[in-house]
């Protein structure tokens, strides 16, 4: 019995951290494509848009080096006055992450 609420409360607080928002009828996650967010969500209130260098460490001199870069995209979608303002980011096309609150 123990294990079966150990196992409930553990489920229970995973899908309490799942990054998701309620748009109309549908329930965007970072499962989603971009396309589909906008199909399902529509335009977002405010986009921005910024490069960022991908470093990473030499194994032989062990300094730090530029080896590419990334397109950052941060979304906001309004969700009226009760609530937070949701925060779409997406990498390289991909949405990354989904939080609530300002950026």
């Amino acid at each position: 019995m123990k294990y079966a609420l150990a196992l409930a409360a553990l489920a229970f607080s995973c899908a309490a951290n799942a990054e998701n928002f309620r748009c109309g009828k549908w329930i965007a996650t970072t499962d989603l494509s971009v396309a589909e967010l906008l199909a399902r969500c529509g335009e977002p209130a405010s986009r921005q848009t910024r490069t960022e260098e991908v470093r990473t460490r030499n194994r032989n001199t062990g300094l730090m080096g530029k080896t590419g870069e990334v397109i950052v995209e941060t979304w906001i979608y309004e969700r009226g006055t009760q609530a937070p303002p949701v925060v779409v980011t997406i990498v390289d096309g991909r949405i990354k992450s989904i939080t609530r609150g300002k950026p």
